[in-house]
């Protein structure tokens, strides 16, 4: 008795890729399953056998991927659940090579074959798949000549004025009688009109999408053939542009940069259209040289963030006298938000952060032109500001450090050095200050805790032990501030220790044993005492 030969359970797919005739009751989809069915009957004595289930993409193109039964085959394949994968012709699997290679890979992988009816081989050969790189590779030639072809077609018919489909313009309708001429619209042509001429009278492209949602005129309304109901809207400044833009109101026909006499009538009169241009024009002009003059006098744009990530940007205010101020302001100040931090800085004086970072970069480089040039970003934080220099004009960066400024961070393209500065408040003026030179600022509660530290610790031949144990979980924890680096500790004695540095956070924070990593780690770019990097106390 003969071994049971092994099922091969086949998956038919099947692709057509416009929906013309879709709907008769024996289509194309159907003439290619049955084609394929045959084929697998066929095959009945090789343990073939045929799944019910269907894959076919009605209306799809073969030119990408994104089509709903050939993403069901995959997952299927991906599943475990097909053997075999029948098509009546390859390109209806795909027409383009790349897409093929990634389909054939998911079928090697899951041990899947491919086959095609009319081209009798599949994919368990090399010489099968030699085939169908051939046969693809024709395939894709054949989509691409096709292409170029329906390209010229339009070129060409738009050169002799013909509409060339898509959804017409506010004031026409489409063709109707088979020709490629679009239909003048009485109603939404007087809508056009309107909306020309109230440009010319209010003289901005703001102010007329008001006036036109005020007076209920909205975009045109379009039913798509497959009952999709689009438009009806009111303008947005965007579209308003484009229409007062449109050539096609004077009776053209627009490809690409070239301008053609158009088969349809005009409903713009040219003297109108051209003031209109003439208008946006002038508006063009001078929104973009004022943009200019923004970047000139704004060199910190794009490169300047607060303390929450959130960009900062140049805005201008009038004082009683009439004097104008510059300032630096977050994004969301800008639109109005409320304030989730009351500590966090979102404006400042935009002389003075300009001030404070040219300084310093002109005293890293020297020999650089615009200081603002090399700066790649800046962000506040509560030790100062972060600047990041691009690492090409940074070699000597690192001599020219004064005292209490450290490199943060440096990678292959920028080196971040922290700046320590603070900002001070005077009545509602942000003023940025060097870090040091503030006035001191003692924390009772955090000398106290310190010398309550050392209180527990006694001298055993010039080295710290504890003298007590610690009565309870307070006195543990602050014990470890008798450890704290020498020139630390006189900081904060003297009330000279950062800002944001108090009991409830040197609590939170883990203390390393080295000193030079404290001050990094607890934000101090100085030391008043010197001492060996790796000495432990």
């Amino acid at each position: 008795m003969g071994s049971k030969l092994k099922l091969k359970r086949c998956a038919i797919y099947t692709r057509k890729s416009s929906e013309e005739g879709l709907d008769q009751l024996f289509n194309s989809l159907d003439a290619q399953r049955e084609a394929c069915e045959a084929y697998v009957l066929s095959q009945t004595s090789e343990g073939w056998e045929a799944l019910p289930d269907r894959y076919d993409d009605g209306g799809f193109s073969g030119g990408n991927t994104d089509r709903p039964g050939l993403k069901a085959l995959l997952a299927d394949i991906e599943a475990g659940k097909i053997d075999i994968v029948v098509v009546y012709k390859i390109d209806r699997l795909t027409r383009s090579l790349a897409d093929f290679a990634r389909i054939v890979e998911v079928f090697e992988k899951h041990e899947c074959s491919f086959v095609s009816v009319t081209q009798s081989f599949n994919t368990t050969g090399s010489m099968g798949k030699l085939m169908l790189n051939v046969l693809l590779s024709f395939a894709q030639f054949e989509r691409e000549v096709t292409g170029e072809r329906i390209r010229d077609k339009i070129a060409a018919s738009k050169a002799r004025g013909m509409w060339m489909g898509g959804v017409p313009p506010l004031g026409y309708d489409p063709p109707t009688d088979g020709s490629r001429t679009l239909k003048v619209n009485a109603n939404e042509a007087d809508r056009v009109r309107h909306i020309f001429t109230r440009y010319l009278d209010l003289g901005s492209v703001h102010a007329l999408q008001r006036d036109l949602e005020a007076n209920g005129i909205h975009s045109k309304f379009h039913i798509t053939a497959k009952g999709r109901r689009m438009g009806g809207l009111p303008f947005s400044r965007g579209a308003l542009f484009h229409l007062l833009r449109n050539r096609v109101y004077l009776g053209q026909i627009i490809h690409k940069s070239e301008i053609y006499e158009g088969e349809h009538a005009a409903i713009v009169d040219a003297q109108v259209f051209n003031q209109v241009q003439a208008k946006l024009d002038a508006q063009v002009r001078r929104h973009r040289s004022a943009a200019e003059r923004r970047t000139i006098r704004a060199p910190l744009t794009g490169k300047l963030f607060d303390a929450a990530g959130e960009p900062m940007s140049p805005t201008t205010s009038r004082g009683k006298s009439g004097r104008s101020y510059r300032y630096y302001v977050s994004a969301s100040l800008q639109r109005g938000s409320k304030r989730d931090d009351p500590d966090r800085v979102q404006r400042l004086s935009a002389t003075e952060i300009e001030k404070v970072v040219s300084q310093a970069v002109r005293r890293w480089e020297p020999k650089v032109g615009d200081p603002f040039d090399i700066v790649r970003s800046i962000c506040l934080s509560e030790r100062g500001l972060q600047v990041s220099i691009g690492k090409d004009q940074a070699a000597s960066i690192p001599a020219r450090l004064a005292e209490d400024e450290t490199i943060l961070d440096r990678t292959a393209e920028a080196i971040t050095i922290l700046l320590p500065i603070r900002f001070a408040t005077r009545g509602s003026k942000q003023q940025i200050v060097p870090a040091n030179s503030r006035p001191p600022q003692p924390d009772p509660v955090l000398i106290t805790a310190l010398r309550k530290a050392h209180s527990m610790m006694r001298s055993d031949r010039g080295m710290p032990v504890m003298g007590t144990a610690p009565s309870s979980p307070y006195d543990r924890n602050i014990l470890r501030l008798a450890f704290l680096a020498p020139d630390i500790q006189r900081a904060i004695l003297d009330g000279r220790q950062p800002l944001h540095l108090n009991l409830e956070t040197l609590k939170k924070t883990a203390i390393p044993l080295a000193w030079s990593q404290q001050r990094k780690v607890l934000g101090f770019g100085f030391c008043n005492n010197p001492c060996s990097d790796d000495q432990i106390p």
